[in-house]
This record gives C-alpha cells, structure tokens and sequence, in this order.
C-alpha cells in the first residue's frame, strides 16, 4: 500500500515471528539496523511508536542503529542483496506485484543465499501523526554515542 513506519515495523515483526525467533529463541534484545532517513529514518516519530508497540508485543528490548544521513552506500547486505535480485529479474516484464515478489523470492546465490518474500495486503495510511502525548509513551534509551541515531526502545514496563 505505502511504505511507511508502519509497514516497516510489520515486516519485522513477521520476519522476527517467522524466522528470527525460531533462530534465535533464547535472544534477549532484538538489534535492527536501518537507514537514517525514509519509513524508519532516525527522526520518524511513529517509526519509534510503532518500535515500542513490537517491543511490548515480545517483551524484548529493541536496539536500533541508523547509518548516518547520506551514508546508506555503506549498507553492505543491501547492496549485495539486491544486485542478485536485479539479476533474477532482468529481461523480466515486471507486471505485477505477485510476479516481482515471485521473482524475489526466487532469488538464490551459489554461496547459499535464499531470500524469502511475501505480498502484504495490508493497508498502511500514509499521514499518520504521532501526538506528544504517545511520544511521551515511548521508553527509548538513548545511546552515548550519537543517540539521535541510536538507541534502545525497551517493553514498558505493564507488559512485562
């Protein structure tokens, strides 16, 4: 529908709830890194709500890192992801989105990789203002170093 926070943190948390978490069942802080600007840019106030919702949801504290503004290049599995997907696709009418998640999903390397992609039918509303109010909700620790960029969003402590 749209790429918003929303969508962002649903994605984690069905990837947590369907790999991650049988991987990792003993985690005891789920670490995130992410760009520093877009859906979950450093400054996107429901990127963090919507953050503290997962984090209470699994009681388990949320580590992110943002990359720096301007530095995204440096995402080395990003790019290394998507130049094998581009592969898989090239020459490929892209003609809906069943047939690009198809082709994503079909995405393997020699090496082993295998990417796992799904349709999500779910609408996220573009707009959606997080009040002062719910920020206030948010239990964030920030970092010493550049805790505008990095921090830890803890369960609140009425779901533990």
């Amino acid at each position: 529908d749209h790429d918003t926070a929303s969508f962002a943190v649903a994605t984690i948390r069905r990837w947590w709830l369907g790999m991650g978490h049988p991987l990792y069942p003993d985690a005891k802080e789920l670490m995130i890194t992410a760009d520093g600007g877009g859906s979950n840019g450093s400054r996107v106030r429901l990127w963090k709500l919507e953050l503290q919702g997962l984090a209470d949801e699994l009681n388990l504290p949320i580590r992110v890192c943002h990359f720096p503004p301007g530095t995204s290049k440096w995402n080395k599995i990003e790019h290394r992801l998507f130049s094998y997907i581009s592969m898989n696709w090239r020459g490929r009418p892209l003609v809906s989105h069943e047939v690009i998640v198809n082709l994503i999903a079909a995405t393997t390397t020699s090496k082993g990789l295998k990417v796992y992609a799904a349709i999500d039918p779910t609408p996220y509303p573009k707009g959606i203002k997080v009040t002062d109010a719910e920020f206030a909700t948010i239990q964030i620790d920030r970092d010493n170093f550049h805790g505008e960029w990095n921090y830890v969003i803890s369960p609140n402590k009425k779901s533990m």
